[in-house]
């Protein structure tokens, strides 16, 4: 029961809100020139780092360019060009596959009773 109420939550096609929310966030999105993917924090999840090691390297460039003229963007308190916001795509997902790939790896592996390829240390 739960699981299918948090399905219905999240679900934009049936969910008036999810879908208010997914245009409010894609608008958001767009204003920068991001991708939903980019939100992803690297120093917070190691498996996102890993996931972010294996995507070829014109990948990972185009990620840190967006990421980069959206700081540029924010710090000047402007917008891309509406010609330009037109053109992105806030949802196109390129490290969604990698991720679960990863994580499907580490799920294994602990399963297997292995050890983890990393360890996070805190300073």
């Amino acid at each position: 029961m739960a699981s299918s109420l948090s399905r219905w939550l999240v679900d934009p096609k049936k969910n008036p809100l999810a879908a208010i929310h997914m245009k409010t966030l894609s608008s958001r999105l767009r204003n920068y020139g991001l991708r939903h993917d980019d939100l992803y924090d690297p120093m917070y999840d190691l498996d996102v780092k890993e996931a972010l090691n294996r995507l070829p390297r014109e990948i990972v460039d185009a990620r840190n360019q967006r990421l980069l003229r959206a700081m540029d963007l924010s710090m000047k308190h402007q917008y891309l060009p509406e010609d330009l916001q037109a053109m992105q795509t806030p949802f196109r997902s390129y490290l969604q596959e990698m991720l679960a790939l990863v994580k499907r790896e580490s799920a294994e592996r602990e399963a297997l009773g292995a050890l983890p390829l990393y360890q996070r240390t805190l300073p």
